[in-house]
C-alpha cells in the first residue's frame, strides 16, 4: 500500500481496512499490551523471581556448610576426646601437693642411689604458681664421678613425675671427683580450691590495671 492510500483509511471504520493495515494495528496493539503489562506487572514479577533465586543459593550454600559441620561433628568429638585423653595423661605426671614431699624424697634416692653425695639440697621457700599449675625449683649440689652423675641425669628423667634439670654446671671437685650444680624444676597441679584463688588473684590484677 502507498502511502496516500494510508492516510485515506479511516481509523473509525478499522474494521473496512485492507488485511495488511489491520495486521499492523493489532502487532502495535500488542506490543503495547506487551509493554504495559511489563511495566505495571511483569516487572516486579521477575524482581521476586530474581530475589527469590537468590535467597535460595544463600540457603543452598548454608544448606551445604551445615551438612560439613554435621558431618565432621563427629571427628571434632574425637579430637576433643583425644585431646582431654593427652591431658589427663600430662596430669598424672603432675604431682599433688600432698605428693610432693613424697617426689623430693624420690629425687633425693636417685642421687644417692647412684652413690652421689648431696651437699645441697634446697627447695625454693616459694612455688612459682602459673593458672592450673604450681613450679618447684630445687637447688641441689651434688659430687661424684661423671659416669655416676649421667646416670643421675638417666633416673631423673625416668622418674614417673616430671623432673627437669636446668642450669647445670660442672666442675672439678676434690679426690678426682667431680662436682654438680644444678636447679630441678618438678611441677604440680593446683586443687580447684587454688585454682580458684589464682583466678581471682590474676582477675584482680586485670581490674587494677584496668583502672588505672
Amino acid at each position: 500500500m502507498t502511502l496516500n492510500e494510508l492516510r485515506s483509511l479511516d481509523p473509525k471504520n478499522i474494521g473496512g481496512w485492507p488485511v495488511l493495515p489491520k495486521l499492523g494495528v493489532l502487532l502495535v496493539a500488542l506490543l503495547l499490551l506487551i509493554i504495559a503489562s511489563y511495566l505495571l506487572d511483569w516487572q516486579g514479577q521477575l524482581e521476586a523471581i530474581d530475589a527469590a533465586r537468590q535467597k535460595e543459593v544463600t540457603l543452598r550454600a548454608t544448606f551445604l556448610e551445615k551438612k560439613k559441620q554435621a558431618i565432621d561433628v563427629e571427628a571434632y568429638r574425637k579430637q576433643l576426646a583425644d585431646i582431654e585423653k593427652s591431658f589427663g595423661t600430662l596430669l598424672k605426671q603432675l604431682p599433688s601437693k600432698s605428693e610432693m614431699e613424697a617426689l623430693l624424697t624420690d629425687i633425693n634416692q636417685a642421687g644417692l642411689g647412684r652413690g652421689l653425695q648431696f651437699e645441697l639440697f634446697k627447695p625454693a621457700a616459694n612455688e612459682n604458681v602459673s593458672e592450673f599449675y604450681a613450679e618447684l625449683p630445687i637447688t641441689i649440689k651434688v659430687t661424684g664421678s661423671y659416669h655416676d652423675m649421667g646416670a643421675f641425669a638417666s633416673d631423673i628423667s625416668k622418674l614417673s613425675r616430671i623432673v627437669l634439670l636446668n642450669d647445670v654446671a660442672l666442675a672439678q671437685g676434690k679426690d678426682g671427683g667431680l662436682t654438680m650444680d644444678a636447679v630441678a624444676k618438678t611441677y604440680r597441679y593446683l586443687d580447684e580450691e587454688e585454682i580458684a584463688k589464682q583466678k581471682k588473684t590474676t582477675k584482680d590484677a586485670k581490674d587494677k590495671a584496668v583502672k588505672k
